[in-house]
């Protein structure tokens, strides 16, 4: 009997033109075809958490398809549906034994679920006043029996029913089990629905996320890029077409022709190499223009790992450093012309003081020390001197050394021993570092430790975090005498420690030897 009516019913609905399905041409005015609509809470905010699943993507869904399905047979009726009331229509989102995909919502039995939580249940719809006159039961659809378990949102919004219909009257209600079944059914209708909305939103979340990094990156001054974790390019922003005229590489093959043929080997060696070490990429190189120039780029690239493991991804830059490049290139040009005609003064003066005590005997002595003197700056100038061939680093260490080389002993071994710590020394402190430790080495070889053959100097440097502690200490010289005078060299230490460096220092006189100790802030000595 329940085959016979699913039949006839859905040969009812099949034969009915789409919008006009359930009305079915009722001469009828529309207040007649659906008694008193019931009241029920803000529809505007109902309709706006409907909305918010955008529930039309998963139209005929296999799990609601498969919901619908089971509450046929459980309610053992001819017609299931998940049904959703809009604004004017109700829309089966999925459905069994119909194939009708809405119908108006002035004849739905559903909208009087709306705002309750409790199952909806008709026996018989020819005796209920509600639906005795609707369309659906005097037409030839012949709906008699209905129930409907609503479908509530987390908000508390009534969304539709999962419901069940029947051409025949019941006249005994559906069994516990049936209700309770269609209860959980609902449930996990909503669950659907739920899981639904919370993709929804993580998608949003991610294209607002994406959106807001493509902004960022476009916004950029500098090149920016990704690639795989094979090296193979899939992102470049606007610049790069800017800057070269060009579309983008998507390998390192296609890369190499924007390169300078004199950096191309050197830089893809390295791009590779950090590929295979998983470490970050960092390059200097020249980058072919739109206009055929080449502009100095800073390349840079960092990977990017899942939980520890092997690089997935890379990112990275591509900044314009031509105007820097060739500032830094300028600088040098000018520190070599400065420094070369700086050596030259010292000579100048150097000839013209030696020139001075051959014609004046009285002044030898003073001639001698100023012109020590002379040569220890130019030592120093010439080692803090940018690209000097002879040094590998601008350190505080190499610039001692090569202050303390003329204090070697015959057989080549230092006299002052420099141990402990290095740290950078520019330009601006080599000066009056050159000056104050020239002083103490030029005074231990008259009268202290370098005086005899048997003694000896160490320096110690320890880097103490911000700043660096250095003593000089001498060893094995003849016996220290403490004067309460200041003589010259106090003053040039204090003026050029104190002064000019902002450190601090004291003076020991020991039965073993002099010792000086000073202080300076390791910013200062790198200026």
């Amino acid at each position: 009997m329940a085959k016979r009516a699913r039949i006839t019913y859905m040969a009812h609905l099949r034969e009915t033109p789409r919008g006009d399905v359930l009305n079915l041409h009722d001469p009828k005015p529309r207040s007649a075809m659906s008694p008193t609509a019931p009241e029920y809470g803000d529809e505007a905010e109902r309709l706006r958490v409907l909305d918010s699943y955008e529930a039309a993507a998963i139209e005929d869904d296999p799990e609601l398809q498969a919901i619908v399905a089971f509450a046929a047979k459980l309610c053992r009726a001819p017609v299931s549906m998940v049904s959703l009331i809009k604004q004017d229509t109700q829309h089966f989102l999925a459905r069994d034994g119909i194939d009708q995909r809405e119908t108006d919502r002035d004849v739905a039995f559903c909208i009087h679920t709306l705002g309750k939580d409790e199952m909806l249940e008709v026996p018989d719809a020819t005796r209920d006043d509600r639906f005795a006159d609707n369309p659906l039961v005097t037409g030839p659809a012949n709906v008699r029996y209905y129930a409907g378990q609503p479908l509530v949102s987390e908000e508390g919004a009534s969304l539709g029913t999962l419901c069940v219909i029947d051409t025949e009257a019941r006249d005994v209600p559906l069994e516990d089990f049936q209700r309770e079944g269609l209860r959980v059914l609902a449930q996990a209708a909503m669950r659907r629905l739920a899981a639904r909305r919370i993709r929804l939103s993580a998608d949003r979340a991610i294209a607002e996320r994406e959106e807001r990094l493509r902004r960022v990156l476009e916004g950029l001054p500098q090149i920016a890029w990704s690639a795989d974790e094979h090296g193979n390019f899939d992102y470049f922003n606007k610049r790069w077409a800017e800057q070269t005229g060009a579309p983008p590489p998507g390998s390192a093959d296609a890369w190499r022709p924007f390169i300078h043929p004199d950096d191309a080997d050197r830089v893809l060696d390295e791009w590779q190499r950090c590929l295979d070490a998983g470490k970050s990429f960092e390059a200097e190189y020249r980058l072919r223009q739109a206009d055929g120039s080449w502009f100095w780029m800073l390349g840079l690239g960092v990977p990017v790992s899942e939980h520890e493991g092997d690089p997935v991804r890379w990112f990275g830059t591509v900044t314009d450093i031509d105007e820097v490049r060739r500032a830094l290139e300028e600088r040098d040009l000018l520190a070599h012309e400065l420094s070369h005609r700086i050596k030259n003064l010292f000579a100048v003066v150097i000839g013209l003081a030696t020139l001075k005590a051959r014609k004046d005997p009285a002044v030898q002595p003073f001639v001698a020390e100023l012109t020590d003197v002379l040569r220890a700056l130019g030592r120093a100038n010439e080692f803090v001197r940018a690209g000097h061939a002879s040094v590998s680093h601008d350190a505080l260490r190499g610039l001692l050394g090569a202050l303390f080389k003329p204090y070697r002993d015959g057989s080549g071994e230092d006299r002052v021993r420099i141990t402990g710590d290095d740290v950078p020394v520019g330009a601006a402190a080599a000066t009056p570092l050159a000056l104050v430790f020239h002083e103490l080495a030029t005074n231990a070889a008259k009268y202290g430790a370098l005086s005899v053959d048997e003694g000896h100097v160490t320096l110690t440097m320890t880097d103490e975090g911000e700043t660096v502690h250095l003593t000089w200490q001498e060893h094995g010289g003849p016996a220290v005498i403490e004067s309460g005078e200041t003589g010259f060299g106090s003053r040039l230490v204090e003026m050029s420690v104190t002064g000019q460096l902002g450190g601090s220092w004291q003076r020991h006189f020991r039965a073993d030897g002099l010792v000086i100790d000073l202080t300076v802030s390791k910013a200062a000595i790198a200026r």
